[in-house]
């Protein structure tokens, strides 16, 4: 079903040098309800870790939405 309702990019770019940011931005057709945008895109906050960063909807109804969530970095231990 998702991959029916968006086309996307997923990339990273890093704004500050203390916090990394993966992005993903999507395109969801106008078609889909306001209700079923809502749906997925909770269930990527709730599943993949995403938050809301840009939502732009077109002259035409389509909806650009970004997604944010921070990429943690491991650092190494001393052992």
């Amino acid at each position: 079903m998702t991959a029916a309702l968006i086309s996307g990019w997923s990339g990273r770019r890093q704004p500050s040098r203390v916090v990394e940011w993966e992005f993903e931005r999507l395109t969801i057709a106008r078609d889909f309800s306001r209700h079923v945008v809502t749906t997925m895109l909770a269930e990527r906050a709730e599943h993949g870790g995403w938050e809301l960063d840009r939502v732009r909807i077109g002259p035409d109804g389509t909806r650009r939405v970004v997604l944010r969530r921070k990429i943690i970095r491991m650092r190494p231990t001393l052992t």
